[in-house]
């Protein structure tokens, strides 16, 4: 069996925050984003909410290749968003931002969104990290589709930086998650017996014109609709870059190493969606501070000990790569914390100290900036 090339892709969405006031810049200005095109092309686009920017980087052969992408792409929003007064927050949620003041982008698909989804897209202050690894055939990609949700939840934990909603702690690692829920067509992927049964239950939406195409499937993980690889969803965005290029190379050597698997006439064992689920509501509640399901042992295990059996699984496939260093980096966001962590711990440090809770937060922001633009 031919390898895949497992080229990798990174997207993240960003928050535009204003300077001065460290809350969302509601209305930036139309001349910030025709900038960022000027000078990045396809690689920047506008998002729902006017107050929100992605990037993508073009398809990389290395975690090198999307190290140097990554900090061009986040070194030039920051430098353009600053001759506005404004900085990018590379995080799923605002501290303290409020929802109701915010605008949509006027562009046809967002204000059919808009009308479709009402309250729960007006809702979606949130932004993500999405990566993509081609697998080039296609039921080969659809048999790895159907193993790599075991690993979602541990996936998510590793990423979760939205502790924070409307100035409240939310008790949660990952609150972004608890408002995408809301969408449709969101959550764990069904399996599919073939690719070509996955194409006929999506063509069964667009045939009752609820959808035109697969790209409004929002789940954890899907077949992309544009390129010939599976886009893995379920990520916080990280602000930290080196925290984003692990995950990325995570999510890239357990798809190569359930292809291995399958050379070998074995495949990764399956578990209900039931029991999955279980695991990602741990990650999202807890992130890396608490524990999962190991359903081979039937117990809850800590989560740096999950973290420490998954290195050494993909240690192969992580030198094939080579991309040994950022696999075993996911050993220091485990033990040490994600943004979450980071972000929680200051706020209460600064409240412990005597400062206003809505200071508090701003210093929460001031440190997400500065997270962002490190290592551009």
């Amino acid at each position: 069996m031919d390898e895949p090339s497992f080229t990798i892709g990174i997207e993240e969405e960003y928050l535009l925050v204003d300077l001065d006031t460290r809350d969302l810049a509601a209305n930036p200005p139309a001349a910030f984003m025709k900038d960022c095109e000027e000078r990045l092309g396809s690689r920047v686009s506008p998002e729902f909410l006017r107050c929100q920017v992605e990037i993508g980087t073009p398809v990389c052969n290395t975690i090198e290749d999307a190290r140097q992408s990554l900090a061009d792409l986040r070194g030039t929003i920051a430098e353009v968003a600053k001759s506005y007064g404004m900085a990018p927050l590379a995080v799923s949620t605002h501290p303290f931002a409020d929802w109701e003041r915010l605008m949509h982008t006027d562009k046809e698909r967002y204000n059919e969104l808009a009308e479709d989804l009402q309250v729960v897209v007006r809702r979606l202050v949130i932004c993500g990290m999405h990566t993509h690894v081609c697998i080039e055939d296609e039921r080969l990609r659809n048999d790895i589709f159907n193993q790599l949700p075991y690993f979602l939840p541990h996936i998510l934990a590793l990423s979760t930086s939205s502790p924070f909603w409307r100035g409240q702690k939310t008790g949660l690692k990952s609150y972004r998650l608890s408002i995408f829920n809301e969408m449709p067509r969101t959550g764990l992927p069904e399996q599919f017996a073939s690719e070509e049964e996955y194409r006929r239950t999506v063509q069964v939406l667009v045939d009752a014109g609820l959808i035109e195409d697969a790209s409004k499937i929002w789940w954890d993980l899907r077949p992309s609709s544009r390129f010939p690889t599976l886009e893995q969803r379920v990520t916080d965005v990280c602000p930290r870059m080196e925290d984003t290029l692990s995950l990325a190379a995570l999510f890239r050597c357990l798809a190569r190493h359930l292809w291995r698997l399958r050379t070998q006439n074995q495949r990764w064992r399956q578990y209900s969606r039931f029991l999955v689920e279980e695991n990602r509501w741990l990650g999202q509640r807890h992130g890396v501070g608490g524990k999962m399901v190991d359903f081979g042992r039937g117990e809850c295990v800590a989560f740096p000990d999950l973290v420490e059996e998954i290195i050494q699984l993909i240690e192969p496939d992580a030198e094939h790569f080579g991309c040994v260093a950022a696999i075993e980096h996911l050993r220091a966001i485990a033990n040490e914390g994600t943004s979450a962590d980071r972000q929680l711990a200051l706020y209460d440090s600064e409240v412990k100290d005597g400062s206003p809770s809505h200071q508090a937060l701003k210093s929460v922001v001031d440190m997400l900036i500065d997270e962002t633009v490190a290592g551009t």
